[in-house]
């Protein structure tokens, strides 16, 4: 029996990475278009993505995960400042998210966006169901880095650098950063995060955030035990006093919530891969776009 392989891609990420790979320096009067006036140039590298993922890594079951409108997020309801430093998106990557949608309905991927929730939620809570059923392997696509705290023994993240793309495992992980996958959180909380605009502890930077987790575990077990903290740490115990609650709100965004309610009964078989040929070609040739496929 061919094993069960779980591919779960953060739908913006890729849309938008295909995007302004080929809009650099363009206006978007040079973007490529379908004859009908249809922007497709990032369209095009996430179809062709997408099925070269699929037979790369034997992939049985298939979930594209997309955010909710960024206003609209639990974090940012609670919290205006997340976020909030984003521009808005360029008209013609608006038009391929749509059609981007319409376009995976109609050969048969299954799409997952839950009301209040982003896609890193969604991934999160469908990786940890996966695996937690003993259903397989599950790959994560997206360079988001946020989502290294999801690795575990069979969550994987497939991550596209200059060198190429690689499967980034928990062994990866543990190997570069000498902390556990959950710990990433910790490390997050004191590091902040510039473009989700969450603050980190002011005026602590890799050189000693590291240190600290590797050393004491967690951001608690540090301000439990700042009186008493490693001298080697004396010149940080101002900033992380200054920055105490600067650092808990960070950890409290950072986290990816692994529990939505309203996933607790996703059935795993509505993903089985089960695309239609006839519907692919007639939409990819609507569209104008060649691309290798199954």
């Amino acid at each position: 029996m061919k094993q069960q392989r779980l591919l779960l891609i953060d739908g913006f990420n890729l849309l938008s990475r295909g995007y302004f790979a080929t809009a650099y320096g363009k206006t978007p009067e040079q973007l490529t278009k379908s004859s009908n006036g249809v922007y497709t140039n990032a369209l095009r590298i996430f179809f062709q993505k997408m099925f070269n993922l699929i037979s790369q890594y034997e992939i049985t079951h298939l979930a594209v995960a997309w955010d909710v409108k960024r206003e609209e997020s639990k974090r940012r309801l609670k919290h205006n400042f997340y976020k909030a430093t984003r521009s808005e998106l360029p008209d013609p990557l608006i038009q391929q998210y749509e059609v981007c949608k319409n376009v995976l309905e109609s050969i048969g991927i299954k799409q997952v966006t839950v009301p209040a929730y982003e896609a890193d939620d969604v991934i999160g809570t469908l990786a940890k169901q996966w695996c937690s059923n003993s259903m397989g392997k599950c790959f994560i696509y997206s360079n988001d880095r946020d989502l290294l705290q999801l690795l575990s023994e069979n969550i994987s993240q497939i991550i596209a650098s200059k060198q190429g793309e690689s499967v980034y495992s928990l062994m990866d992980f543990m190997g570069d950063y000498n902390i556990t996958a959950k710990q990433w959180i910790d490390v997050k909380a004191l590091l902040g995060d510039k473009s989700d605009n969450i603050p980190g502890c002011p005026g602590i930077g890799e050189k000693s955030a590291f240190p600290l987790i590797q050393q004491y575990g967690s951001i608690e077990q540090i301000f439990e035990n700042l009186e008493e903290l490693d001298k080697k740490y004396n010149r940080y115990k101002k900033k992380l006093m200054e920055g105490k609650e600067a650092a808990f709100l960070s950890k409290e965004l950072s986290e990816i919530i692994c529990d939505i309610v309203e996933l607790e009964e996703f059935l795993f078989d509505e993903l089985k891969l089960t695309i239609s040929k006839v519907n692919l070609a007639q939409k990819l040739n609507e569209l104008e776009i060649k691309i290798n496929y199954l």
